[in-house]
């Protein structure tokens, strides 16, 4: 009893001790209306890779634990494009790559953190054709099949990341106290940082002009 009141004594104390990071990236001008359920696509343009509407992935780096359990996610596709264009996960997640719509993809990617080639596939392939990104980097994904699609992984040695709105407004949660590097990536040429440093609990205000 008493050690069950003890516990219950230090989790209030515990969700306190979680910080939040806000704030707003200035995103690079596009003729494209940010509209909420606009599509998004990689473009690449003077060998830079980004997405169009713009969108920028803010993350915290830092030493962070290590899951105990890697994590699992999807990228699917559907309609001849990759959903979402733009991927964010952490190193070790397994990203699965299910194909939506009536007819073969062939995902493969040439990006040195990520090597690989699925092969030829149809939409009810069993299991669902995976890769585990263990390297952080950027890896921009192809269909051999469909030369016009394109979709990127952003692989991030760190469990703190949030992708911003249209508007480039964000909102990290969650995040433990201490001296860290806040980074805004935008495209494969640019990424901003800002030094921040997080007391227990309190809200800290971060803009990427």
């Amino acid at each position: 009893m008493t050690f069950r009141l003890s516990l219950l004594l230090l989790l209030p104390s515990f969700a306190l001790a979680q910080a939040t990071i806000e704030g707003r990236v200035t995103l690079p001008k596009t003729t494209t209306a940010p509209v909420v359920n606009q599509r998004y696509e990689i473009v690449s343009k003077g060998g830079v890779v980004a997405t169009n509407p713009p969108l920028a992935v803010v993350f915290l780096a830092g030493d962070f634990p290590k899951p105990t359990t890697p994590a699992v996610t999807q990228l699917i596709q559907k309609d001849l494009a990759f959903v979402p264009a733009l991927l964010p996960v952490r190193t070790g997640t397994k990203v699965e790559f299910p194909n939506l719509d009536d007819q073969f993809h062939n995902i493969f990617s040439y990006s040195p953190p990520k090597r690989f080639d699925l092969g030829r596939y149809r939409p009810d392939e069993r299991p669902i054709p995976s890769q585990i990104f263990d390297v952080a980097g950027l890896v921009t994904l192809r269909c051999d099949i469909h030369e016009h699609m394109r979709g990127v992984i952003l692989v991030l040695d760190t469990p703190h990341f949030v992708m911003t709105d249209p508007a480039g407004n964000f909102r990290l949660t969650g995040l433990p106290p201490g001296r860290y590097a806040l980074k805004a990536w935008i495209d494969s040429k640019t990424t901003r940082e800002h030094a921040v440093e997080l007391g227990s609990g309190g809200t800290v205000r971060v803009d990427f002009p």
